[in-house]
């Protein structure tokens, strides 16, 4: 077991700027004076929200699971009348209520409570219901999360995703179809975001490779009704796929099977970061031989800040992706030198607009294979 310090020692932060911050003589200078007091007081709040953090999101999950929200939607309720429904005390429901309030999906009015915007916009996201429920295979994994991050725990998320591990493993089609709802609902956000950031005009065909139920290609053919499209992914996943006939459909696996060729673009979306950069590359590289010279791959999916640590993709994705244990969340610095060594040019910069939802990067094939 490593050494920790002693818990009774003071504190002592390295550098003058965190010495003077830790001081007890400087906090008191700020609480007297009006500037500095507020400052501290806003940095006091924000410790204490990421001290909290796992309780609003637990909170969160009550109102999802209990569907507080959706009852709201359609009209308010008192703590009483949302007891009897929930089968929940009523003094613990005000509980949940005044949390839910506080987290602003919910509004008070005197003794009812009614459906927030924050919560509006909450329940029009396709998907997001189902990512919160989900969330309590990550939250068991993080019980220990000294553990987990020394590797000592065996992640339950690991068995919640088996198809990242290869072809075997998503041949059962009750596990695809768990895996493939989910993900289908949840890429929704996914294809509005890279859509507004890239353009496929002049595009003749795209491929989308692990591309799932087809979600993202159901909004492609939306904005480019002549695109050819198609799609790749593992057989079971692929046999659940609810596309147009014209949309083909191509059944294999990416790891130990070669891509259909014939397409000028072809699209990653969220599959990077399931792998690990030795599959990453292999990948990449079966893409490179796929496409034309000039041809376009476009990578789609939450990507690490790198040098600026991003408050989610940072955090969140980080970690999700640690629990896998199969990928990671890579900067767009990181993919770039990855698409290089692939043989990839004219790599784009990262573009997006909410990066906890996707960001876009774009290469092209060069003129001969690697």
């Amino acid at each position: 077991m490593a050494d920790f310090p002693d818990p009774a020692l003071p504190i002592r932060p390295a550098g003058v700027i965190n010495r003077l911050v830790a001081s007890p003589v400087f906090q008191a200078v700020c609480a007297r004076v009006p500037i500095l007091r507020g400052v501290a007081r806003r940095e006091g709040a924000a410790i204490f929200d990421v001290m909290q953090g796992f309780v609003q999101s637990q909170m969160l999950v009550a109102l999802v699971e209990l569907r507080v929200l959706h009852m709201l939607a359609d009209r308010a309720f008192t703590a009483e009348g949302l007891a009897t429904r929930c089968n929940i005390p009523t003094d613990r429901m005000q509980i949940l209520l005044q949390a839910g309030a506080a987290l602003g999906f919910i509004r008070k009015s005197g003794p009812e409570f009614h459906l927030a915007r924050r919560g509006a916009a909450f329940l029009a996201v396709p998907g997001l219901c189902d990512m919160v429920r989900h969330h309590h295979v990550l939250y068991l994994d993080l019980a220990d999360p000294v553990a987990f991050l020394r590797g000592e725990t065996s992640p339950a998320l690991a068995g919640f995703w088996p198809y990242v591990f290869g072809a075997g493993a998503a041949a059962d089609p009750a596990q695809a179809a768990r895996y493939s709802r989910l993900m289908a609902e949840s890429q929704y956000l996914v294809a509005q975001e890279a859509l507004a950031h890239l353009s496929l005009s002049g595009a003749n065909k795209l491929l989308d490779v692990g591309g799932g139920t087809g979600m993202f290609l159901r909004a492609v053919r939306a904005r480019y009704p002549e695109l050819k499209l198609a799609l790749f992914d593992l057989p079971a996943v692929v046999a659940q796929a609810a596309l147009p006939a014209d949309i083909e459909r191509h059944a294999g696996s990416f790891i130990s099977d070669p891509l259909p060729e014939g397409a000028d673009v072809i699209s990653l979306v969220r599959v990077l970061y399931d792998h690990s950069d030795a599959t990453v590359r292999a990948l990449l590289k079966k893409v490179h031989a796929a496409l034309p010279p000039r041809g376009r791959l476009l990578v789609i999916e939450p990507m690490s800040g790198g040098t600026k640590p991003d408050p989610q993709t940072d955090v969140y994705f980080s970690v999700y992706t640690l629990a896998m244990q199969t990928g990671r969340t890579r900067s767009a610095a990181q993919i770039t030198e990855l698409l290089s060594e692939a043989g990839f040019s004219s790599i784009s910069k990262e573009k997006s607009s909410r990066r906890f939802v996707a960001s876009v990067l774009e290469a092209r094939r060069t003129e001969s294979h690697v």
